[in-house]
């Protein structure tokens, strides 16, 4: 018997932005939307998801007189992609 995987995480956007974020220390939103081809409006409606969630820390603040949003993947974020990927995985080699 197979763990579910996370339906959190079995978004395309979601697992697109903590695919992303797993490499880097953290990731403007601008870069987010831009590597994963996203709207901001939708990118956003997910940042928001994965934050509520706990998965991702998110930073609002100023650059100049612009508004600029940080992302990071938190600890809870990060077990939950790793067990993510081991489930996947379990799926793929049944």
């Amino acid at each position: 018997m197979f763990k579910d995987l996370d339906p959190l995480l079995h978004s395309q956007l979601r697992l697109a932005v903590m695919s992303l974020l797993i490499g880097l220390e953290s990731a403007e939103f601008t870069f987010i939307k831009e590597k994963t081809n996203s709207t901001a409006g939708n990118l956003s409606v997910q940042l928001d998801k994965l934050s509520d969630a706990g998965y991702i820390s998110v930073e609002k603040s100023f650059k100049g007189k612009k508004p600029l949003t940080t992302c990071r993947v938190t600890k809870k974020g990060l077990r939950a992609f790793e067990d993510y990927v081991t489930v996947l995985k379990q799926y793929i080699n049944k």
